[in-house]
């Protein structure tokens, strides 16, 4: 086994992490092993912590960058000293109808998640990325392009691919008419990518506050959605709508604010209940989810980012400051992500 350090959640009840030793897997034939270097903070993180899906004594991160520092005896894609990226999923099926299309996420056997999954050889936990080493399958980890700054990188693995997805099944670009509904981690990503992409970008938000920020990431305008005036006058005005808000919320205003065919893809909230289906009917609308990306779609992503110098707006605080973060996080006191430096766990000083 090859001993590492993290940092790991044994009371649902607190966001206070403890400093542990992890054992990571002997080398597989195709794996590698990545020093992680830093580590974005998740909302999803901040939920299962809690309890959301009823794990216990997690150890969380799943948006990371680093360092292959070990590769196994077949791994051929990656050398020792290259930058990688890790996302949310560390393995498949490979072989039903989805993986086949390149979309592990969907995996019909269900994919192997970075934390709170099981791993599909010897059946035992996987353990997150809040921790200096993760041991993966070549296949699943990405090559970080040298365009793009490690700390600010690492939130596109989760954040940044669940808000790509949804805009390229859309086929976003010039004049489409694109709304990001909440203005966090995944919701100025989304603004970044979709101008990039072309289309133009509305931000909704219950305040005017961020209007600055909105316009400062790409978008044209903001609507706020507490202003009753706002709100009707943008009534069938876009062709998507991303719905990036973590806390519970009403769709019908949503819905109501796209075009003939349009379009709402709910990505902050999946576990909401559904909206009337009569509000879908006025138009033909979709209402729609979207979890995560497969690997082409990722690596794609990565590939647009390095292009367009898109990264993420991060927050860089050392691992050792991690209650610090999903305590501001759960506050909402972050713009707009918060990332960890996990090189501190090197020091036995913490």
């Amino acid at each position: 086994m090859r001993r590492t350090t993290g940092w790991r959640s044994f009371d649902p009840a607190s966001n206070a992490l403890t400093r542990v030793t992890l054992d990571r897997r002997d080398l597989r034939p195709d794996d590698i092993a990545v020093r992680i270097d830093y580590c974005g903070v998740c909302h999803s993180d901040l939920h299962r912590i809690h309890g959301l899906l009823g794990e216990k004594n997690l150890v969380p991160g799943h948006e990371a960058t680093g360092v292959v520092v070990a590769t196994g005896e077949k791994a051929t894609r990656f050398c020792t000293g290259d930058r990688v990226a890790i996302g949310t999923i560390v393995d498949s099926c490979g072989a039903c109808a989805m993986c086949r299309a390149g979309q592990e996420n969907y995996c019909h056997e269900g994919p192997t998640t970075t934390y709170g999954g099981t791993d599909r050889i010897d059946g035992t936990p996987t353990l997150g990325a809040y921790s200096r080493e993760y041991v993966l399958r070549e296949t699943f980890a990405f090559r970080l392009p040298d365009a793009l700054d490690a700390a600010a990188a690492a939130p596109l693995l989760c954040a940044g691919i669940s808000v790509w997805e949804p805009l390229r099944a859309a086929g976003t670009g010039p004049g489409h008419r694109v709304a990001v509904a909440g203005l966090g981690g995944l919701g100025h990503l989304a603004v970044k990518f979709a101008a990039a992409l072309g289309a133009e970008v509305t931000v909704l938000s219950r305040g005017a506050a961020k209007e600055k920020d909105a316009l400062r990431l790409g978008a044209a305008g903001l609507i706020v959605t507490t202003d009753e005036a706002q709100v009707a006058a943008a009534r069938g005005r876009f062709d998507l709508v991303l719905d990036t808000i973590s806390a519970g919320h009403d769709l019908a205003p949503l819905l109501g604010m796209l075009g003939l065919d349009g379009t709402l893809c709910v990505l902050g909230n999946p576990l909401m209940d559904a909206p009337k289906l009569f509000e879908l009917v006025t138009g033909r609308k979709k209402l729609t989810a979207s979890g995560t990306g497969g690997l082409r779609q990722t690596a794609e992503m990565l590939a647009f980012c390095a292009e367009h110098g898109i990264t993420a707006d991060v927050e860089v605080l050392p691992s050792s400051r991690v209650e610090t973060a999903l305590d501001r996080l759960a506050a909402g006191d972050v713009r707009y992500r918060f990332v960890l430096d996990m090189s501190d766990l090197d020091h036995s000083d913490r």
